[in-house]
C-alpha cells in the first residue's frame, strides 16, 4: 500500500510540475499534503526516472522541470489528451511547413496509447469531420513558430531578422505578447521598445529568432491581441485600393470576412461597404468575389481587370466551354 501511495504521488507530483514554470517547495507540500522533506525526497526519485527537476534558489526556495536530452512520458487528463488528438487530426489545415507528415507520426503515437473509450471519441470525430484545406502562400517554419511561442508564455524578449512587405530587411529585439493564427497566416503581435510602439509581424517573415532577457508584461492596445492584429489589418495600405459595396447585411458579410469585420460599414438594412487594399490584385480579387452575394466595384482599373478575367473564368467553367482560354492578367 505504501508503495502505491508512493507512486501516486509522484505521479500528482510530475503533473504539478509539468503544468507550471516554477512551484515553490512549500506549496508543492501543501498540494501533496506531506512535508518539505517528502517532496525532496520525491523529486530526488524524479530525477532517477530522468525527470530534469533543477530546485531554485531564493528564500523560500522551489523546483522547477526544465528541458531535458529527451522527451520524457506526459501526464495528461482526458480533455487534454482529446484536445491534442483533435488539434492532430486537423494540423493538416494548418500553415505550417511539414506539419502534415509529423501530425499523423504524433497521432498514431498518441491514439496507441488512448484508453479505448477515449479513442472511439477522437475517431468519431475525424470519421465525421471533413477538412477543406485552401492553402495558399508562404507557410511558417514550425521551429521559428515554437521559439516565439515559448518566448511569449516566458515572457522573454526576442530578437529576429524581419523582411518588411517592400522587402526592406531589418533586425528586431521586441517584447513578444501573442500569436494569432488569421486565415491562412500567422502574427506575432510584440512590443517594440527601439520604435516606441506595438506592431504586428508576419510570421513567415521572421528569420531566426532567439530569446533574450525576461520583461515585465505590458499591457496590449484594447487587451485582445486578435481584435489588434485585425485592426492593423484592415487599416493597413496598400498599393491597391478598392470600395466594395455588397449587396447583403453588415452582419452577414462581417460572418463570411471575420477577418475585415472592423473595415466592414453598413449602408441600410441590406447593403454595405468595404474599403480594402492588397499588393497583390489576384488574391484581393478572390477575396471580394469569395463572400458569395452580389456586389459593385469601384477601381482600380486593374482591379476590374482581374474581376473581368475571374468572371469569363467561372463562366467559361459553368458552360462547359473549353475552347476559349482567357490568360491571366
Amino acid at each position: 500500500m505504501a508503495e502505491a501511495t508512493t507512486a501516486s504521488r509522484l505521479l500528482t507530483l510530475l503533473s504539478l510540475l509539468q503544468g507550471r514554470r516554477d512551484w515553490p517547495g512549500a506549496e508543492l507540500a501543501d498540494r501533496l499534503g506531506v512535508s518539505s522533506r517528502t517532496v525532496r525526497r520525491d523529486v530526488e526519485r524524479l530525477r532517477e526516472l530522468g525527470y530534469p527537476v533543477e530546485s531554485l534558489t531564493g528564500p523560500a526556495g522551489g523546483y522547477t522541470l526544465r528541458a531535458g536530452t529527451a522527451m520524457p512520458p506526459l501526464l495528461l487528463d482526458d480533455d487534454e489528451a482529446i484536445a491534442i488528438a483533435v488539434g492532430l487530426r486537423t494540423a493538416a489545415r494548418a500553415s505550417v511547413t511539414g506539419i502534415e507528415e509529423t501530425a499523423v507520426r504524433a497521432l498514431v503515437k498518441l491514439e496507441q496509447i488512448l484508453p479505448a473509450h477515449l479513442r472511439r471519441r477522437v475517431q468519431a470525430l475525424g470519421s465525421s469531420t471533413v477538412t477543406l484545406s485552401t492553402r495558399s502562400g508562404p507557410t511558417v517554419d514550425p521551429q521559428c513558430l515554437t521559439v516565439l511561442a515559448a518566448a511569449c508564455r516566458d515572457h522573454e524578449r526576442v530578437r529576429f531578422a524581419y523582411r518588411g512587405r517592400d522587402g526592406t530587411r531589418s533586425r528586431r529585439d521586441v517584447e513578444p505578447h501573442a500569436l494569432v493564427a488569421l486565415g491562412q497566416r500567422w502574427y506575432l503581435v510584440a512590443f517594440d521598445p527601439g520604435r516606441e510602439g506595438w506592431r504586428t509581424f508576419r510570421v513567415d517573415r521572421v528569420d531566426q529568432p532567439a530569446p533574450g532577457a525576461r520583461y515585465t508584461p505590458r499591457k496590449i492596445p484594447g487587451g485582445d491581441a486578435a481584435r489588434y492584429v485585425e485592426r492593423n489589418l484592415s487599416s493597413a495600405t496598400y498599393r491597391y485600393e478598392a470600395r466594395i459595396v455588397y449587396h447583403a447585411p453588415a452582419a452577414e458579410v462581417r460572418r463570411r470576412m471575420p477577418y475585415a469585420r472592423s473595415a466592414i460599414k453598413p449602408l441600410g438594412d441590406q447593403r454595405c461597404e468595404l474599403r480594402t487594399s492588397d499588393d497583390d490584385l489576384h488574391w484581393l480579387a478572390m477575396r471580394i468575389a469569395m463572400v458569395g452575394c452580389d456586389f459593385d466595384v469601384e477601381g482600380p482599373p486593374e482591379l476590374l481587370e482581374h474581376l473581368g478575367a475571374l468572371a469569363r473564368r467561372i463562366g467559361r467553367a459553368a458552360a462547359g466551354d473549353a475552347a476559349v482560354h482567357d490568360p491571366a492578367p
